[in-house]
């Protein structure tokens, strides 16, 4: 357990708290790019910040406060300039650096634009998502993981916005045991009331779990009854990219990556991100109905507002919304099984000190040279797909991709190795 100031100053993602500031040092997504290709502006929250995404007619994006300094109106209703986003209000005109290039109504002599400029910030596009820098200057580099930059691939970003702080998201992530009961036990249970078969995919027993730290988090290793050493699952692991992403062997074979993304909005929510990316080999033509990058919705509550449970993510989301929206960690009885989740909090406690020191915070990336295509440490052989493409596809949240039948038709087409 730990202290309720201790648990307040892990979980607060504010300006001026000591894990807002630490945060404040990475790149988030933001948006998709196909959000932005037929609408001008977005409503963005972000770290307790309200904020505006919009698109130019020069194609230029910003990243701005929400309110015009002006009256108070939301730049989210506002309208494009060929280098700006204007206040529908009174023509305010605001460019990417947040500086107000136009105000209309003022004399043509007056140098009160001047003097005025709203809080703006960095963003850049890769993967097909939009990204936001709300840090100290200078920016670092957005990092480009395999799956963001590997090419020829078939892409898709579902998502749901979690009444939920993100730590106890990434929490999840450091405990491999709960895979075999949640996953495993608790959904046969599910699908036997379903009248459904069962499957042996999760369920087997966890022999041994290990966590080593590396250049850019924690790598999550473990161990089934049954398994030889030399398993990826042991040898490799998946990592937990500080601060907010969990990188896991995608369904699709070796050139295949997962990403899940935990943003945090505030303190009580997280816009929850699943990143899949499918990469071919270069000979290997990917039909058009698979080339664009949908965005769609990740459904957790049915028409009755109970949780969908039918699904891996969904039993996840159902733990993490019922532990409530800050979880209480005082009251807390950690086991053996638990000393991931202790490790990413002594990580957290760890970067909060840093910053103080004014020093970057693990995996802040600076040199161009490193910034290339950075391969995570990933296993290739993953035993809880042992069930194949099309079954497992179905288990996850892919299953509510638009595209997901198209991908599966694909793969059986081209029998690609698991």
């Amino acid at each position: 357990m730990i202290s309720a100031a201790q648990n307040k100053k892990i979980t607060q993602v504010g300006p001026g708290t000591p894990m807002g500031n630490v945060l404040r040092h990475y790149w988030y997504p933001v948006a998709a790019t196909s959000e932005m290709e037929n609408k001008y502006t977005k409503k963005v929250r972000l770290l307790g910040e309200d904020l505006v995404l919009f698109r130019d007619k020069s194609n230029n994006l910003g990243l701005v406060q929400e309110r015009c300094p002006h009256r108070g109106v939301s730049l989210a209703t506002g309208f494009p300039d060929e280098e700006g986003i204007r206040c529908p209000y009174h023509g305010w005109c605001f460019d990417n650096k947040g500086n107000c290039t136009d105000q209309p109504n003022e004399p043509e002599t007056s140098t009160f634009k001047n003097r005025v400029k709203i809080n703006a910030y960095e963003v850049q596009e890769l993967g097909g998502l939009i990204w936001g820098y709300l840090g100290p200057k200078p920016a670092p580099l957005l990092p480009k993981f395999d799956g963001f930059v590997a090419e020829n691939a078939i892409r898709m970003i579902g998502h749901a916005t979690l009444p939920v702080n993100w730590v106890q998201v990434m929490e999840n992530s450091l405990d491999p045991a709960h895979t075999e009961w949640l996953h495993g036990h608790f959904d046969n249970f599910v699908k036997e009331q379903r009248g459904e078969a069962t499957s042996n995919a999760f369920i087997r027993h966890h022999k041994k779990i290990a966590f080593d730290t590396f250049e850019y988090g924690i790598v999550k290793r473990r161990l089934f009854e049954g398994q030889s050493e030399d398993s990826d699952d042991w040898k490799v692991g998946h990592p937990i990219v500080f601060p907010y992403i969990l990188a896991v062997g995608g369904t699709g074979g070796e050139g295949s990556y997962a990403f899940q993304m935990r943003i945090p909005v505030d303190d009580h929510t997280t816009w929850h991100v699943w990143y899949q990316a499918y990469a071919q080999e270069p000979e290997v033509t990917i039909p058009e109905a698979l080339k664009d990058v949908p965005l769609y919705e990740v459904p957790y509550l049915d028409e009755n507002g109970d949780y969908l449970v039918d699904y891996i993510d969904g039993q996840d989301i159902m733990c993490w919304i019922t532990q409530g929206p800050i979880a209480d960690r005082t009251d807390e009885k950690l086991g053996t099984t638990d000393k991931g989740v202790i490790l990413f909090r002594q990580m957290l406690n760890e970067q909060i000190n840093k910053v103080e020191r004014g020093e970057d915070p693990i995996g802040v990336i600076r040199d161009e040279a490193k910034n290339q295509f950075i391969e995570l440490p990933l296993e290739k052989k993953k035993h809880h797909y042992s069930d194949g493409f099309g079954v497992i596809t179905k288990r996850f949240q892919t299953r509510f991709s638009p595209i997901v039948e198209e991908l599966i038709e694909f793969y059986e087409k081209e029998k690609v190795k698991m």
